[in-house]
């Protein structure tokens, strides 16, 4: 009896502490009044051909052109590394969730208005599992997780995107910035949007 009594004790001591978690991370929900989600499908193209899966990015707020300078002179100081740090000091504007990972908060989301409605363009660190920082492969330099939704308000068909799990951030001979893949890129499709 004396067990079963210590046990709900600190069962409920634990609801506590996850509820007052769970209250901490939403004063960051909502910050444009409501968030937006984005449901698309990710499909593997060369190496990864013929796998899919489904991704799902919840939009709080966009970055502002402030945050855009930040991440615009780590780079120029510090390169890939620069930048990751950087993006790891933002606050999170969003969240994305890729199956077989918790998903990231992202930490860097821009809205670009185009003709035919806009491209969403996000940016964040990638964490680093275990075995790749253990092991010290060569995928832990990609520290980067990086994506491109154009949503096309006039044809909802037309709407594509690029998803880069494993990215970082390369000045390439011509002396342009290109983002430099672990794997292929994934083409995103049968993008649905939520407001």
């Amino acid at each position: 009896m004396f067990t079963n009594r210590r046990i709900r004790h600190f069962a409920g001591g634990v609801s506590l502490l996850v509820g007052l978690f769970m209250l901490a991370g939403v004063d960051g929900v909502g910050q444009r009044g409501t968030t937006e989600t984005i449901d698309a499908t990710a499909f593997g193209t060369s190496t990864q051909l013929g796998r899919n899966f489904g991704i799902k990015i919840i939009i709080y707020e966009f970055s502002s052109p402030e945050d855009r300078d930040i991440l615009v002179e780590a780079y120029k100081k510090g390169q890939n590394d620069g930048l990751v740090n950087a993006l790891e000091k933002m606050k999170s504007v969003g969240r994305i969730t890729i199956p077989g990972t918790v998903g990231y908060e992202l930490s860097y989301i821009r809205e670009i208005l185009t003709p035919t409605g806009r491209t969403i363009r996000f940016v964040t660190s990638r964490r680093i599992a275990f075995g790749e920082a253990y092991w010290d492969t060569q995928t832990k330099s990609f520290n980067l997780t990086a994506g491109e939704i154009n949503l096309n308000d006039t044809d909802k068909n037309k709407s594509a995107g690029l998803l880069f799990p494993a990215a970082q951030l390369i000045v390439n001979n011509e002396g342009e910035l290109q983002w430099e893949l672990n794997q292929n890129a994934w083409k995103l499709v049968n993008i649905i949007e939520w407001k």
